[in-house]
């Protein structure tokens, strides 16, 4: 993230990628479990949701920002559950090392649409940068933005409303992947589906709940109310994992609260990147959503070691009630959270074109 904000989007982006293929290269043909596990890393490595989400909002206006977010948000569960479905018959047909190498070539097509699809960095000059925000070099128009070297970094990880919105994600994926730890079991004992058919669940849960999200995330941009929006969803999401624990084995009963949870979960995921890009510093943007998506990792961690710690030693029904406990304590963090303004100014990107076509 701080590396695209002093290097450009697109270099880091593709640098990224090539680790990804790198790693994926090296793990279809790792002659060991111990270099398969050191290609994973390497995989990993190549992370670059920051950098990927501090373009996206680069050119995009404030308030269409939370729909591009969901845009990206909804490719990503939609090829969840697309993979549950075609992962065996795609293993069935290449095998364990032809996954990854398929992979290899869908970093390599997503290569191409960083060089030929994406539209050019927008330039910030100092004049544009907010006040307060650490400054950038000048800059040609279609160049990557460049920052000073007086940037501080600690202003921008500390700032109290970023600390919130870190806060949130990571409890929010600390809360999926708790959940995801006794869903699976759940679902054989309950719907009587094999692992293997729980896509079946999954894809229609997760289509519907797109199509649920989208009015009150409308709404809420319209109408400057994303902050009571994302208090209500995350109220609603600490009531669900409550539902959960005395949903009992009606497997209809779960597939309803499993929608609910996932309404409630993708307009979160779509709001708190949109929130922290409009809190940071335009200069430090990348920075900002760096640390956010770092904290969303270790949310992933903790709630993988939570629940699996928790199902172990007390069951699943306590897990669930875990969860609806940090959620709580999660709405009452984000109670102090600033509300965003209904309108802001245009990107630079908007900016600089309308100045080209003046001069």
């Amino acid at each position: 993230g701080m590396a695209s904000d002093r290097f450009g989007r697109k270099p880091v982006i593709a640098f990224g990628l090539l680790l990804f293929a790198a790693g994926s290269l090296w793990a279809a043909w790792a002659p060991s479990v111990e270099q398969l596990v050191w290609a994973r890393a390497l995989q990993g490595s190549g992370a670059i949701s920051a950098a990927v989400t501090a373009f996206l909002a680069d050119v995009t206006r404030d308030e269409v920002r939370s729909k591009a977010m969901a845009m990206i948000g909804g490719s990503i569960g939609l090829t969840f559950a697309l993979s549950l479905a075609l992962a065996p018959v795609l293993y069935s047909w290449v095998g364990m090392s032809g996954l990854f190498e398929l992979t290899a070539l869908l970093c390599g097509a997503a290569l191409w649409v960083v060089f030929t699809r994406l539209p050019k960095e927008p330039a910030q000059s100092p004049a544009q940068s907010p006040a307060g925000s650490p400054a950038l070099a000048p800059v040609a128009v279609g160049e990557a933005p460049r920052l000073h070297t007086d940037a501080s970094w600690r202003g921008v990880v500390f700032m109290p409303d970023l600390l919130r919105l870190n806060a949130g994600i990571f409890t929010l994926h600390l809360t999926q992947m708790a959940l995801f730890v006794v869903m699976p079991p759940l679902l054989v004992k309950t719907a009587g589906l094999m692992v293997d058919q729980h896509w079946q669940v999954y894809l229609p849960v997760i289509l519907l709940s797109f199509v649920f999200m989208v009015p009150p995330m409308i709404w809420a941009e319209k109408q400057g109310k994303t902050k009571q929006v994302k208090l209500a969803a995350v109220l609603v999401m600490a009531l669900v994992q409550a539902a959960f624990a005395m949903a009992g084995d009606s497997a209809w009963m779960l597939f309803a609260l499993l929608v609910a949870y996932f309404v409630s979960f993708n307009l979160l995921e779509a709001m708190l990147p949109s929130w922290v890009s409009r809190v940071a510093p335009a200069s430090s943007r990348g920075l900002a959503l760096g640390v956010y998506n770092t904290t969303q990792a270790l949310g992933l961690f903790a709630g993988g070691w939570l629940g699996g710690l928790v199902s172990k030693h007390f069951g699943a029904t306590h897990v669930f009630e875990v969860i609806a406990l940090l959620t709580l304590l999660w709405f009452v963090v984000i109670l102090k959270l600033k509300p965003l303004p209904r309108r802001t100014h245009p990107p630079v990107a908007a900016d600089m074109q309308a100045q080209t076509a003046g001069v």
